[in-house]
């Protein structure tokens, strides 16, 4: 689940050759190109608008940016990119795939949008963030981010002490049983044609969570518009104020099959990913992953963290790059 932000003033796309396109304007893709743009790189970033939290009203768990609106953030982000000369180009990526070297032998990719502008790059760093799929039950997906959550680090303060039903999707959300009760004494498990084991219902028992083994049939409002509860198949309704549900988290992999980056899946089926290396690194030289795309669960400073470092190793590289290309040039001018 995903909201697209409103259309924000974009920049010219270049026609000549950049250091390094960053697909994905989110935390991890902002935060490598304000690397490499300080690092004097020219870096454009390409942003189709559609956060993963957009739909929250504030980001938490970060020092300093705690509760601030997650649109805020990326717009503080864009100004600071291009405050260094970077480029933020608002578009949709319908194609990424490897050209032509240069003459040097230097690697080329190309990247097309949707509306078949094109752009050239010598390195691309992928920061697309991930989809979150619901489960496919009515009504559930209109209060995603407000009282049907995910994360409690991102959202447990808020709904603390209010009557919280975990909707399982499977062995995830056992774990999620325990971090939501730290939040609440009155918790409800819809195993929702899950399974639980002998031992999980004991640890269950002791913690005082209720088990409700009943299917759920749709999320129902009250007058108001606001989450009311649950009403299971057999017609029961079952008061409750905060859903939890692990989602299935999916790296958004649109437009970039042409870069043939190898994929991976998450054990017990929470999601797949873009496999990754030390700082991003992927088996396809001259591109590099960061973010949600490749870190299902890492949280705003932890995408932002991976951003740098992989717009920090990029940058590395190049200097390398540019050092050989210097160095076999005056070779040649000696011969």
């Amino acid at each position: 689940m995903s909201a697209q932000t409103s259309h924000y003033e974009s920049d010219a796309l270049p026609t000549e050759t950049v250091d390094v396109v960053v697909i994905g304007g989110g935390a991890a893709g902002l935060n490598g190109a304000l690397m490499l743009a300080r690092s004097r790189r020219s870096v454009v970033v390409i942003d189709s608008g559609i956060p993963r939290n957009a739909p929250a009203a504030a980001m938490h768990g970060f020092i300093v940016l705690d509760g601030t609106p997650p649109l805020e953030i990326l717009q503080r982000g864009r100004e600071q990119v291009r405050q260094y000369g970077g480029r933020i180009v608002f578009g949709e990526v319908s194609g990424a795939e490897p050209a032509a070297p240069s003459a040097a032998g230097d690697l080329r990719f190309t990247v097309t949008l949707a509306d078949g502008r094109t752009l050239t790059s010598r390195r691309v760093l992928v920061a697309t963030g991930l989809r979150d799929v619901l489960p496919e039950v009515p009504g559930l997906a209109e209060h995603w981010g407000h009282s049907v959550v995910h994360c409690p680090y991102c959202h447990g303060w808020e709904v603390r002490d209010e009557p919280i039903g975990i909707l399982s999707t499977g062995p995830a959300s056992v774990h999620h049983s325990w971090l939501f009760r730290q939040l609440t004494d009155d918790l409800i498990y819809f195993t929702n044609g899950t399974e639980l084991d002998t031992d999980t219902r004991a640890r269950f028992a002791a913690r005082n969570i209720r088990i409700i083994e009943t299917e759920v049939k749709e999320v129902v409002n009250d007058d108001d518009g606001a989450l009311a509860g649950v009403r299971l198949t057999d017609g029961t309704f079952v008061a409750r104020r905060i859903l939890a549900v692990a989602t299935q988290m999916q790296a958004r992999t649109e437009g970039l099959d042409g870069l043939m980056l190898p994929m991976e899946d998450l054990p017990d089926n929470m999601g797949r990913r873009f496999a990754s290396a030390m700082a991003g690194t992927t088996e396809i030289p001259g591109v590099w992953v960061a973010g949600n795309v490749t870190d299902l669960t890492a949280q705003v400073g932890a995408s932002g963290a991976a951003g740098a470092l992989a717009g920090s190793h990029i940058n590395a590289l190049l200097a390398a790059a540019d050092t050989d290309a210097a160095l076999a040039a005056a070779q040649r001018t000696s011969g």
